[in-house]
């Protein structure tokens, strides 16, 4: 395969206002950096605007383009794996349809990538600019708890907005699961990586697409994808507890035993309601990675393409692509796959 040098993966979702400023601003970073030879990789995650037919007009009238659009809203995590799935380049930027990250630093990352002999760039964020005190707070929360819970090292304060090179990639396309927290599995698999700061502006158009509640699951998959910390949390408040419940034990038998009853229901239900709380917590953990296991357990592929625009060179290796008759495009990864 003749792959171009650069391939730049943007997922997309209800992006239809911005997406001509996107593709003027990320053409012109990749020509000033490579030339001709680069792909824009557009994932249309099953948005409800007009983003697509703006990808195909856009893909249209420009060759270094290439729209997928997925069958149905799939999340940003699987969009984003769909497009690194299926791009081609030998370095590959991974940016934001809401330009909150800026294209032009690419010459700068790969510059970078360069003099320090790495295969990851990954953009640490110096200010996030529009954004509220509850999200900056909350994420500079979540980032240092995932830090001390974690048995990977993940670095504080990034996004997904990086470089990659075709063999870091090619590491990371090998981890099938389905429950995706993209910088965690790219800190996982390892090589040279190295930090790039920068300065996040504010969003081109249009709101977040991570509300309160995504947020958490996001957050949630994060911790439980790489980390049994949760579960050992459960096992250690379970020793607590039955260390508590003896003690209690003892006390009452003692007051018995001196003939002092003990009064009241109140505290009975106190510590009844107690215990209850604690155990319904740590089977709603036990079940989150059990959860976890059924849900991979079933094999089924990441995403699914319903259409193309655009020389689409990559192959879906981790989801479903209808290809020419006889063309089997979808060969899942992991244990158990066909040789």
């Amino acid at each position: 395969m003749n792959r171009p040098a650069l391939s730049i993966v943007i997922p997309c979702y209800n992006e239809e206002a911005c997406l001509d400023a996107l593709h003027a601003r990320v053409s012109a970073a990749a020509h000033a950096a490579v030339g001709g030879s680069h792909e824009i990789v557009l994932v249309n995650d099953g948005s409800r605007d007009g983003s697509w037919p703006v990808m195909q007009r856009i893909a249209a009238a420009d060759p270094c383009v290439v729209a997928i659009n997925l069958s149905r809203n799939h999340g940003h995590q699987l969009a984003l794996t769909a497009g690194l799935d299926l791009c081609a380049g030998e370095q590959i930027l991974i940016l934001d349809a809401d330009l909150q990250d800026p294209p032009e630093l690419l010459s700068d990352m790969r510059e970078t990538m360069v003099r320090e002999g790495a295969d990851v760039v990954y953009a640490v964020r110096r200010k996030r600019e529009g954004e509220s005190l509850f999200k900056k707070l909350t994420a500079a929360i979540f980032y240092r708890v995932l830090d001390r819970v974690t048995d990977t090292p993940i670095p504080l304060d990034t996004g997904d907005f990086r470089l990659m090179s075709r063999r870091a990639l090619d590491a990371f396309l090998s981890l099938p699961e389905q429950a995706r927290f993209i910088r965690g599995m790219v800190a996982w698999v390892g090589f040279r990586q190295v930090p790039f700061l920068y300065d996040r502006a504010e969003r081109h158009a249009g709101e977040t697409k991570y509300p309160l509640a995504k947020m958490m699951r996001f957050a949630f998959d994060a911790m439980t994808g790489f980390s049994t910390a949760p579960l050992r949390l459960a096992s250690h408040m379970g020793l607590v507890l039955t260390g508590a419940s003896v003690l209690l034990m003892l006390y009452i038998a003692i007051g018995w035993a001196m003939g002092n009853a003990v009064q009241g229901w109140t505290s009975t239900m106190l510590v009844v309601v107690f215990l209850g709380a604690v155990q319904m917590f740590v089977l709603g953990m036990i079940g989150e990675y059990l959860g976890r296991l059924y849900v991979e357990s079933k094999r089924r592929p990441l995403y699914l393409v319903a259409d193309v625009a655009g020389p689409v060179q990559g192959r879906a290796s981790l989801g479903y692509r209808a290809g020419e008759p006889g063309e089997v495009i979808y060969a899942p990864r992991g244990p158990g796959a066909a040789e």
